[in-house]
């Protein structure tokens, strides 16, 4: 390497990044900017600990509906898996493992949240919720879209007497055994709670605003063989990855952008025939389907909702909500359903991504300005007038039910 080659090499290498957020995508980056020579890295994190999502989601039933193959980073099997989907808490130890073997905590700053970043004289100099002023080269926004929580605009919400939660909030002092339960929303968080706790409860009210379309997909646990292979052969797992990615992006992400393809119809021809062969009481099931084409938004996977909804102490409801009282939800046929605790499980504000943080590039170019109409991004990763400003699946990068850490993974590689 010649010597001017060489000092650019350098230069490259002594620049300092600030990374917002210690879940899959902030892990992902502090080793990715080891892996190519880059040490002056510091990770803020709002939270007491690491995993982002799945350490704020602790709900009841909480786990992941993309293969745990495929939620993984292709640098890191895991061939402890213990089921094709994994739940929240084993996704959460796998993250912390990853973290731990490649040394993520020691630059981390734990309950420290970024305010505001303003870009000064070519740098970017960081304010933080503890008052600390830092400088640095390059911003990575690894913040996610799932840590806004969806409020629901209710009448009289605030009034309810007994127990309130969200999922993304989940308080585990919230009682369910011999409870009765109300659920708000039938996104995944709502339909993975109901299978997890109907045979619990007294009665479970489940408020249904839109008929999703729920892919069947059975969740066998990994056998001992299978995870001796995984353990003794890492190159299975390796293919196995790339068959599953492979797979999900010929056969679904590719298909879900054309609603006339094949793969589309497929899709909606498996849906349907798991609500008709799993759902006997015909009135039931129609108000149980969509009347939507499929793929519009993020498909529903589940084993068990169906017969989850079937439970005898469990009651779809689909009579819009009037308000909320002491004793229950009101609907609009001018019912009372009596509860004890409410549930919230509305989902994200995900257009939020990184925001409150203010974000100020030269010439006093504001995100909050740029993003008034709607978030947009160059290839996902960058916004136009805000320099050396990366995220990490930003606007128009989570693609369906796909993995969003391989999205994470290429983009990363994109930006370095």
């Amino acid at each position: 390497m010649d010597p001017a080659e060489a000092g650019r090499e350098s230069g490259r290498r002594n620049l300092s990044f600030a990374v917002i957020g210690a879940g899959m995508s902030g892990i992902l980056s502090s080793i990715k900017l080891r892996e190519h020579g880059y040490t002056d890295i510091t990770i803020y994190e709002k939270a007491d600990g690491l995993g982002g999502t799945w350490r704020a989601n602790t709900y009841p039933g909480v786990a992941c509906d993309v293969p745990s193959v495929l939620y993984s980073y292709s640098f890191a099997p895991n061939p402890e898996w213990s089921h094709r989907f994994a739940a929240g808490a084993e996704i959460l130890d796998y993250l912390e493992g990853v973290a731990t073997s490649n040394d993520v905590q020691e630059s981390i700053r734990f309950g420290e949240e970024v305010v505001r970043c303003d870009f000064v004289d070519g740098r970017w100099h960081l304010e933080t919720s503890l008052g600390a002023h830092d400088v640095v080269d390059v911003v990575i926004a690894a913040t996610g879209v799932l840590h806004h929580p969806a409020l629901p605009d209710i009448e009289g919400l605030a009034s309810f007497g007994g127990r309130t939660a969200h999922t993304a909030r989940w308080d585990p002092t919230v009682p369910i055994d011999g409870q009765r339960i109300g659920i708000i929303g039938t996104g995944s968080s709502a339909i993975q709670m109901v299978a997890a706790i109907a045979d619990r409860v007294q009665a479970l009210s489940l408020f249904q605003r839109t008929a999703q379309w729920v892919m069947p997909q059975e969740n066998p646990a990994y056998t001992e063989e299978e995870t001796r292979v995984f353990r003794d052969d890492p190159a299975v797992m390796t293919t196995l990855h790339e068959d599953i990615s492979e797979m999900f992006a010929n056969g679904f992400s590719n298909a879900v952008v054309d609603a006339e393809s094949d793969g589309i119809r497929m899709i909606e021809a498996a849906c349907v025939a798991n609500l008709e062969d799993s759902v006997a009481d015909v009135e039931l099931r129609e108000r149980l389907r969509p009347d939507y084409r499929a793929a519009c938004k993020r498909l529903v996977v589940s084993p068990d909702f169906y017969s989850a909804i079937q439970h005898p102490n469990a009651e779809l409801v689909t009579d819009s909500i009037q308000c909320v009282e002491p004793e229950g939800v009101r609907t609009v046929d001018g019912r009372l359903h009596e509860l004890d605790v409410l549930v919230l499980a509305t989902g994200f504000r995900v257009d939020r991504f990184m925001r409150p943080m203010e974000v100020v590039g030269p010439d006093d170019t504001r995100l909050s300005d740029l993003w008034a109409r709607r978030p947009t991004a160059y290839m996902s990763i960058a916004v136009p007038g805000i320099p050396n400003f990366f995220m990490l699946n930003g606007p128009n990068g989570p693609i369906g039910n796909f993995s969003l850490i391989e999205v994470a993974e290429l983009q990363f590689a994109f930006i370095l």
